[in-house]
């Protein structure tokens, strides 16, 4: 997992690049897990997308292209988590020319990628729409020099709200949205204890499940919302790491996307 060992040659998929505007029909399609980590989650969304295609052709993927002049590699994301946002849980699918196997697949992106982003899992796509199954995610924040109790009184007010009304620059636009709405779950922490002689800086963790609705829902607009409610004013700013998203449960549980092309069904978060 986030190996990235090996020679180019020990960790391709064809003998030979697939040349760059084939038209030959996908045959198969496979949907990847991958991750963002370390000083790598500042990576944009257009950035790993070139990235990845780099990578695509390190590793002789025999992806399949868009018909056209203008050829494009078939490539789908799902619910990219925004720049500067570290993710355990981003997701894409691909389609190929030529069927392979997922774990060499896996293991060869993972290789040809920059260590912090890691490719974590990959399946044969069995069918369904992958954004269908992205209906929630699970975030872990990290509030450095916040007191926990306090950060639970302004999740207190929170929760008793009825909305919480937040503004945010969109492509339309700045907008008002309630951020209180698409909140399934939010619970506030202390840490777990530092080792001994480890500096006493006070540090809150706050863990969220949010809804996937239109316009987004975002961490930082929960925040803003503890801030309107509470005024919660972080003096550093915080850590935010997506741990799961996916299908959600009636407890409130995210089911990983990719179980659905698995036999069996196992349960992420709560």
């Amino acid at each position: 997992m986030g190996g990235h060992a090996g020679t180019p040659e020990e960790h391709t998929i064809a003998r030979k690049p697939q040349p760059e505007g084939g038209q030959a029909p996908v045959v198969q399609r496979v949907r990847i897990r991958y991750a963002k980590r370390g000083p790598l989650r500042f990576t944009s969304h257009r950035d790993f997308a070139r990235a990845f295609e780099r990578a695509l052709r390190r590793a002789a993927v025999p992806i399949a292209f868009s018909q056209g002049f203008t050829p494009h590699p078939k490539i789908s994301y799902a619910s990219a988590a925004p720049t500067g946002v570290a993710s355990e849980a981003e997701y894409l699918e691909i389609g190929l020319q030529a069927p392979v196997d997922p774990e060499a697949l896996r293991a060869a992106l993972d290789a040809a990628l920059s260590p912090g982003l890691d490719v974590l899992d990959a399946v044969i796509a069995e069918g369904g729409n992958l954004p269908d199954r992205i209906e929630a995610s699970l975030w872990h924040i990290e509030m450095p020099e916040v007191d926990p109790a306090v950060l639970r009184a302004a999740v207190d007010a929170f929760v008793a709200a009825d909305e919480v009304l937040v503004e945010r620059m969109t492509k339309q636009g700045r907008r008002t949205f309630d951020a209180r709405a698409a909140v399934i779950s939010i619970n506030a922490s202390a840490p777990t204890p530092t080792p001994s002689g480890a500096p006493d800086v006070p540090c809150a963790i706050l863990e969220l499940v949010v809804r996937q609705v239109t316009p987004s829902v975002r961490p930082d607009d929960v925040l803003s919302g503890l801030r309107v409610v509470a005024d919660l004013e972080p003096p550093v700013s915080p850590r935010v790491t997506r741990l799961a998203q996916g299908t959600l449960t009636a407890q409130g549980a995210i089911v990983d996307p990719l179980d659905a092309d698995r036999d069996g069904a196992a349960i992420v978060g709560h």
